[in-house]
């Protein structure tokens, strides 16, 4: 009989057959072409140069946060790094905001008067936030990247604290947020909850990757907690006085399995059993089972949930046991990222004065997919998450290869292209009210904002 093959000699086809399918997309989709920038003659160049002229402190950011990652809500030292560098350039920036210890935020405000109306224009003109993320994963480190998305958002607000300060500015308002907790906690769901976006009215940030792209599917994303509980007996001479709690942790694993049939090609199901007994002398009375749930759009990933919940049931009924079901506990819901195309086609535009060209919706296959608490942004305000490549295509986030490769060579240039891209999107967003008014139209199109923390009720 042929063994099975090692771990490390598993096969490749199916994602070569996904690269090889990329690829052809790739060369015959098409973004539209290079759009006029909408701001005054040299703008942009002036924001080149700043953003260049800033290399030496995105690289520090990107090397002392990768050098000393800390995970969700522990990260004091890597806020402290960024707040430092914030003063450097004469910017305070206020610490343990929104309840959060780790969370900070600063603001800037142009030098214009404030004018324009419609969506996206409050008294002091339209606000604008930047997301920085700087949590990195527990023993891995930052094999998400979040050192880059730390330096790409800082630099991009001292860009723009550049060009606010001239006399012919745009009015409104720049808010620079840093979020803590993006893996596995939602921090930016708890940020909003206590009022981080109340006041403002498009949000945009970048994440690396092993390609750039303008728009990739991110799906929503909820934790779950079944804990399934039966009645110990002496498993050789009562069995029959007991009630297994394993068997139905075990029933609603074979339940997930037999789900995932019908469920649709890019819903996630997954799921691990973390309490199933002490001895096998004696029947098991608690069984508790940790699960994650993703879909693509906020109403399937509803039903999903459903799903899931008659699954739980089903298995105690089968096996004479009660289950405690507990949704989001720890861990506030991740919604799937709604990107804004509008928004989307000034940060192609900006990329591309860069030497890079983001792929296309569609190119890089929606079955690659993770999950972002910044979801939960886009669908109170409008937003962006574009990719920017750290590493080569082949590399997977969450793993040692692209831990190394957040603080390998193309770490740098990446947060320099980014910090370029986000401060030219958010200063045509400010400038110009007729993007204005096609990123909010666009948004109320794609059904406007979502009562989030109600939407699972």
């Amino acid at each position: 009989m042929t063994p099975s093959p090692p771990p490390d000699r598993l096969s490749t086809a199916y994602l070569d057959h996904l690269a090889a399918e990329a690829e052809h997309r790739r060369r015959s989709t098409t973004l539209p072409g290079d759009v006029p920038s909408l701001l005054a003659d040299g703008v942009a160049d002036v924001v080149e140069r700043a953003a260049e002229a800033l290399e030496p402190d995105l690289r520090e950011i990107v090397e002392r946060l990768h050098a000393d990652p800390e995970p969700a809500f522990e990260e004091h030292r890597s806020a402290a790094v960024l707040l430092e560098v914030l003063a450097r350039h004469g910017i305070d920036a206020e610490l343990g905001v929104h309840g959060l210890p780790t969370a900070f935020r600063a603001e800037l405000r142009g030098a214009g008067a404030a004018r324009g109306a419609g969506p996206g224009t409050g008294d002091d003109g339209p606000t604008i936030a930047v997301c920085a993320e700087y949590d990195a994963l527990p023993v891995i480190g930052h094999a998400c990247g979040h050192n880059v998305i730390a330096a790409a958002g800082v630099g991009a607000f001292l860009v723009l604290a550049r060009v606010m300060a001239a006399d012919d500015a745009p009015a409104g308002r720049v808010v620079l947020l840093g979020t803590p907790a993006e893996e596995g906690r939602t921090g930016k769901e708890l940020l909003a909850r206590a009022g981080a976006l109340d006041d403002v009215d498009a949000a945009i940030m970048v994440h690396p990757y092993g390609q750039d792209v303008a728009d990739q599917v991110w799906l929503g994303r909820r934790l779950l907690t079944w804990t399934f509980t039966g009645r110990a007996a002496h498993a050789s001479s009562v069995p029959f006085m007991g009630r297994n709690a394993l068997d139905a942790a075990n029933l609603a694993y074979q339940g997930i399995g037999l789900l995932r049939q019908q469920m649709p090609p890019v819903d996630r199901v997954h799921a691990t059993i973390v309490e199933g007994g002490t001895r096998p002398s004696v029947i098991t009375e608690r069984a508790v089972m940790h699960l994650y749930a993703r879909s693509k759009y906020p109403d399937t990933l509803r039903d999903l949930s459903a799903r899931l919940d008659d699954i739980a049931r089903g298995a105690a009924l089968m096996t004479g046991t009660e289950v405690t079901i507990a949704w989001d506990d720890g861990a506030l819901p991740s919604l799937p990222v709604r990107t804004n195309s509008a928004l989307t086609r000034r940060w192609v535009a900006a990329q591309r004065r860069r030497g890079r060209d983001p792929l296309a919706p569609g190119v890089v296959s929606e079955t690659i997919a993770a999950s972002t608490d910044f979801g939960n942004v886009s669908f109170r305000v409008p937003g962006i998450h574009p990719l920017v490549q750290v590493s080569s295509p082949d590399v997977a986030l969450h793993t040692a290869e692209f831990a190394a490769a957040a603080g390998g060579p193309g770490a740098v240039p990446a947060a320099v292209d980014s910090a370029v891209g986000l401060a030219l999107v958010a200063l045509e967003y400010l400038s110009d009210d007729a993007l204005r008014a096609a990123v909010h139209d666009e948004f109320t199109a794609q059904g406007g904002p979502l009562d989030v923390p109600r939407y699972f009720d």
